[in-house]
């Protein structure tokens, strides 16, 4: 039994919490922490949590813990994840790895020097939509992969979320925020990134905050929020991203992988399920495939499982760093293009790891 510290119990803990005491069988979720006390309180009561800490540093000297789970925000995640991997912890991360690339590579660093695993979300991709998908694109269904467009689409979050402030602030922005869900699905499905060529802007100096209870508040715009470009793989294909908290948008955007035989039609990288569609030249209209995976419910915490059976049998991690940190650069390498206006290569290089196996028993990978 690997056994796990949570640091930061927000918004997207819930889920964390839920999956990990009821769902994943090989961790065990021994130890909670946040600032805010009484938020850790309340997940340990609800979730029978052994152990609540007050600080990181002291949840960091629990021996018993094998795994630090970094749930904090975006530009927390570089102070967090360090001084875990100091403490001769693994660390899983929330997306990003980072705020910056730098603090991206320093972290890699640290985690080689201390022989200590480190990776992160997202972990949709092991769900049972983007494997399916991959299944389809290994077994030739559409031909030889040739291209990719996905556009992730919405006005912000000042509308709904209840503290949106960190979306606009370094380390956040609709490629920080989203981005990380649509490249590692992308880089699944089609391969490492070779170069990207991006143009950035932010439209909106100001956000004004309409939900509870900060309504009525002003954001300053410190980050991109219309950020598109292109991608070209190390396969020779090439796709184009957009994301943006700019522009008004009902349901899912375009998210397909083009093929010389088809197109195959994505799932919202965001969840862990369907629906797909493939086209064939032979039918001439999408046909929706069913899924052939586990976890197409939301299972946040299976690449932290994925992870923790890996450092049960010594296998590779399909959640390492060699995939967020490629993730990462490939996310900063838009910015860095449009100020330079040129193509940017990556110094980073990813290579899939082996698909996801069904498992009979749910929750043992």
């Amino acid at each position: 039994m690997i056994r796990v510290g949570m640091v930061g119990v927000g918004a997207i803990s819930g889920i964390y919490l839920k999956n990990l005491t009821e769902v994943f069988k090989e961790v065990e979720l021994v130890a909670v922490c946040d600032l805010v006390r009484e938020k850790a309180i309340k997940a340990q009561e609800e979730y029978k949590v052994p152990k609540v800490y007050d600080t990181m540093y002291e949840l960091f000297k629990d021996k018993e813990i094998d795994i630090v789970l970094n749930l904090t925000r975006p530009y927390e995640h570089f102070e967090v994840t360090s001084e875990a991997l100091k403490a001769g912890k693994h660390v899983y991360s929330e997306k990003p790895l980072a705020a910056t690339l730098e603090e991206g590579l320093e972290l890699v660093k640290l985690a080689n020097e201390k022989n200590l695993m480190l990776g992160g979300a997202p972990d949709t991709f092991l769900g049972a939509g983007i494997q399916t998908c991959r299944k389809l694109i290994d077994d030739g269904f559409i031909g030889k992969p040739i291209g990719a467009a996905a556009f992730m689409i919405c006005r912000g979050h000042e509308g709904w979320h209840p503290d949106p402030e960190f979306y606009y602030k370094q380390g956040g922005g609709p490629m920080l925020d989203m981005g990380p869900y649509y490249l590692t699905a992308l880089t699944n499905l089609m391969g490492g990134i070779k170069s990207i060529t991006g143009v950035t802007k932010t439209s909106f100096a100001q956000r004004m905050i309409t939900s509870k209870p900060k309504e009525g508040e002003i954001i300053e715009v410190e980050v991109p929020t219309y950020v598109t470009g292109i991608l070209e793989f190390d396969s020779g294909a090439v796709g184009t991203l957009f994301t943006t908290f700019d522009v008004y948008n009902h349901g899912q955007a375009r998210f397909e992988i083009y093929g010389s035989e088809g197109t195959l039609m994505v799932p919202d990288p965001n969840t862990f399920g369907g629906p797909i569609y493939l086209l064939r030249p032979e039918e001439k209209e999408y046909k929706e495939i069913p899924l052939m995976f586990d976890y197409a419910e939301n299972s946040r915490g299976l690449g932290l499982a994925d992870m923790a059976k890996s450092i049960e049998t010594g296998r590779s991690s399909r959640t390492t760093y060699k995939q967020t940190l490629h993730v990462l650069e490939a996310m900063t390498a838009f910015q860095s293009s449009s100020d330079k206006k040129a193509a940017v290569a990556l110094n980073t290089k990813f290579v899939r790891e082996e698909p996801m196996k069904k498992n009979p028993l749910k929750g043992i990978l």
